[in-house]
Formats: structure tokens, C-alpha cells, sequence
């Protein structure tokens, strides 16, 4: 049950659902009601501010990123009247991992129905076989097939009848400073941490459809300083990856070439198309003044600086992502989202580049949303929604680490007390999970050497 300032709500008193989304442009709170243990929410407010210390969605400037947070709390307060102290957090920044494992248990000599510990037993099995670094962090782990008997695709074994449960588990994993320097930003912010998840997830869950979803599709979220891609199979997530390069690269390319400011390079890319069909003619430039200097740009030129950059990121970056995933086919194609895919003709060259359907996606939630703030966008922010609703529906389909707020914090406490000291006598690494071992350690030392004083 959600939570507001006051306390636990009573169950006639519709509850509050609010996501927070850190993005490389701007930063957006999503305020959602819904009434007590229903399966749906109406968003009735969003928040946003511009991002400020956070850059290809990662955060490297600690202070302005709290009060770019704090300024869309402020926004998403005033908007829905109420105020707002827990979130569930959405960010993309550093390198994903996806590990894939199997698990199996065995429901005895006779066949009998599922349950949930058969379920819970298979995935604890699975994760055995998840090594990670000592610097990097589980952040979801995601259900990909289940089979019973040996019988494949089986969605939600529980009640079946089998004698053994397999199951094949995504374990998404990210480097553990990212996930503190993200809790610290929002618990600086007067803000108390729910949950966090993945950028590639919300954006995902915010466009794509059921039948895509089962039928296998791409969604490519081109934002500011990230682009962001999730693959469905099954009606399940497959893969999840992140690619540091966005629009804002784009504009950089155009600003570099062209030698004009970077707010101008911004403001006239939005003025060419990239369909590749179209062909700019020789006369057609773009002419405008700027620091008391006057300016003529060739619109064939302008487009293709931006296609040469959009082409190299699909074909060099993005392509490798759908590989790495694995899926047989993938009929739905890609779905676009993110404020780049709003680039007129941004759809046609893709055709051409990938070979596969594509699609340009506003959020399915688009009716639901505050007019102004429910395009492109904004598909992650209320993609956050979606994603708590679902896992709320199906406590196995996206399951987080809830342990990581609460062990990022003491984390955070002991690296404080202890770095100090351990700089100060041997060479350790300045990792957090290293600390808190060494913690561990030292407490462990101070018992025995306690009990060889009791003994002697």
C-alpha cells in the first residue's frame, strides 16, 4: 500500500502512485490515483523540470541534480495539490549487463500443482549461478521462460500440475555507484526511495503493446544524452541495454561542423526532414543571424550530418544490442520513442537502415496525461506507472532488489566511518561492497579475539 506524508492511507482513500524519471534534458515527476487494490491508476498531474548535473544520464554534478529534482517535485506538487515524499525512481546511466541462468527443482515423485515457494526455490537456484563483480549490483531480475516437465513455454507455471519446474532468469546488473550516487541525489532532495528501475524498462513498458510485447519487438528511446533499448519476446522482457549517445550528440556534430553556438545548432536541426526520399535542392538553405554574424546553412547539408550520425548509431550501436538478445524474430519491429523521434522522416531512414517495421510511439497512456507533457517524451515517465502496477499484478515478472536502498545506505555509512582508517594501513580498493567485507571482518576478528579471552 502507498504511502503519503501522513502516513498508510486507509482502504476507502485512493492511493498515491508517483515516479520520478532522471533524464539527461529534463527531469519529470509522474503523480498517479488509484483506488484501493485496483488494477489501474489515472495519472492526475506531472512534474518537470530542466536536468541540470546530469549528463548521458549519468549524475556528475551532485548539488544541481538534487535541485533539478526538487524543482519537478515542486512542479508535480503544485499541479496535483498534495504533497509528495515517496518515489519510485527511474534512471539510465553507465554500462548494463545482462546475465542469463537456469534454475531447476523438482516437485517430488508424483506430480502435484505449483506453488509459490516451487517458484521462489527455482529462482534462488537460478541466482546461484549469477557471479558479479564486487563493484556492480542486481537491480532486477526478470522471469524469462519457465518449462515444466520439460515442456517450454509455460507462462505463469503456479497451479500447474509437474513434477519439475525450470526456469531461465535475466539478471540485469549495473555498477553499484551509479544506484548511490541516484540515492543520494533523491533522499537529498527530501525525497524516500521505493524503488529504482531502469530506464530501457519504463520507456518500454510506456509504448509497447500487449500483442507486440508476444510477438517480439524492439523499443529504441532516443533521448538528450541516452539512447535506451529493451527487447520483448513472449510477452516478456528479453534484454535490456544502454547506449551513451542521444540527441544532444547530434546537435554537437551539427554545432562542430557547421561552426555555430549550440543552442542555434538545436534550433535549426528541427527545421530539416531526414526522410531519405526527400532531396534537399541546392538553393534551399536555412538563413538566420546570430552573435551579429549572418548565417547561411544548405538544408541538404544540415540533413546529412544529421542522417550520418543517426545511421552510424543504429547500425554500430544499436544493432549490436538486438543481437546480443537473442530473440528468433522479431515480426512487431522497432517502436521509437524518446524527444529524437519526433525528427521528421526519423522513421523512413530507419526502414532502410535496419530492415525491420517501424513504428514512432507516443505513450499508451497519451489520453491520461496532462496535454503538453504527454509526448514522446514522456513515455518513461509514465512507463514508471506501468511498471509499478505490473509488478504489483504479478509479483515475478519484475523483480527488484528490494534489499539495495537499505544495504546502499549502510554502505554509504560504513564507507564513511571506514576509509579513513583503511587508506591509513593498507592498500584497499575504494569500493563499497570491499568496505562493508572489511566491516564484516573487523566484527567478526573483535568476537573471536573475545571468546579466546573468555577460554584462556
Amino acid at each position: 500500500m502507498f504511502k503519503r506524508a501522513s502516513g498508510y492511507l486507509p482502504e476507502d482513500e485512493p492511493e498515491l502512485v508517483v515516479g520520478l524519471d532522471l533524464g539527461t534534458s529534463k527531469i519529470s515527476v509522474v503523480v498517479a490515483e488509484r483506488e484501493y487494490n485496483s488494477d489501474s491508476a489515472q495519472i492526475i498531474g506531472m512534474g518537470q523540470a530542466v536536468s541540470s548535473g546530469i549528463r548521458k544520464g549519468m549524475i556528475v554534478n551532485l548539488e544541481q541534480a538534487v535541485r533539478s529534482v526538487k524543482q519537478a517535485v515542486n512542479d508535480a506538487q503544485n499541479m496535483v495539490g498534495q504533497e509528495i515524499r515517496n518515489v519510485t525512481v527511474s534512471f539510465g546511466g553507465g554500462e548494463i549487463t545482462n546475465k542469463l541462468s537456469s534454475g531447476m527443482v523438482s516437485l517430488g515423485r508424483s506430480p502435484r500443482a505449483v506453488t509459490s515457494l516451487d517458484i521462489e526455490r527455482a529462482i534462488e537456484a537460478a541466482q546461484a549461478n549469477v557471479s558479479i563483480p564486487a563493484n556492480q549490483s542486481i537491480l532486477h531480475t526478470i522471469p524469462v521462460e519457465y518449462s515444466l516437465d520439460g515442456n517450454e513455454g509455460i507462462e505463469d507455471p503456479l497451479g500447474m500440475t509437474a513434477m519439475r519446474l525450470d526456469i531461465q532468469l535475466q539478471s540485469i546488473i549495473v555498477p553499484t555507484t551509479t544506484i548511490q550516487n541516484v540515492l543520494n541525489c533523491v533522499e537529498r532532495a527530501g525525497l524516500e526511495v521505493e524503488g529504482f528501475v531502469l530506464k530501457p524498462l519504463t520507456s518500454a513498458l510506456g509504448v509497447i503493446t500487449p500483442e507486440e510485447s508476444t510477438a517480439g519487438a524492439v523499443v529504441v528511446d532516443m533521448g538528450g544524452g541516452t539512447t535506451s533499448i529493451a527487447v520483448f519476446f513472449d510477452g516478456r522482457c528479453k534484454y535490456l541495454g544502454l547506449v551513451p549517445i542521444g540527441g544532444d550528440h547530434i546537435t554537437n556534430d551539427v554545432s562542430s561542423i557547421l561552426k555555430i553556438p549550440i543552442n542555434k545548432a538545436e534550433e535549426i536541426k528541427r527545421e530539416i526532414s531526414i526522410d531519405p526520399a526527400l532531396n534537399y535542392t541546392e538553393d534551399q538553405n536555412i538563413e538566420f543571424a546570430c552573435s551579429s554574424r549572418d548565417y547561411t546553412v544548405s538544408k541538404d547539408d544540415l540533413s546529412e550530418i544529421v542522417k550520418s550520425r543517426i545511421e552510424e548509431l543504429f547500425d554500430s550501436l544499436v544493432r549490436p544490442h538486438i543481437i546480443n538478445a537473442s530473440v528468433p524474430m522479431l515480426p512487431a519491429g522497432i517502436i521509437l520513442t524518446g524527444g529524437v523521434s519526433k525528427s521528421e522522416g526519423l522513421d523512413s531512414l530507419l526502414l532502410n537502415v535496419m530492415n525491420l517495421p517501424i513504428r514512432v510511439s507516443e505513450p499508451l497512456d497519451v489520453n491520461k496525461m496532462p496535454p503538453g507533457r504527454n509526448s514522446q517524451e514522456y513515455s518513461s515517465a509514465a512507463g514508471i506507472i506501468r511498471y509499478i502496477i505490473e509488478k504489483e499484478r504479478d509479483s515475478y515478472r519484475y523483480m527488484d532488489n528490494r534489499g539495495i536502498t537499505k544495504n546502499i545506505s549502510m554502505i554509504d555509512q560504513s564507507n564513511r566511518h571506514l576509509v579513513p582508517e583503511v587508506s591509513a594501513t593498507s592498500k584497499v580498493k575504494d569500493t563499497a561492497r570491499e568496505i562493508k567485507e572489511k566491516t564484516i571482518q573487523f566484527s567478526f576478528m573483535d568476537e573471536l579475539s573475545k571468546v579466546f579471552k573468555d577460554i584462556f
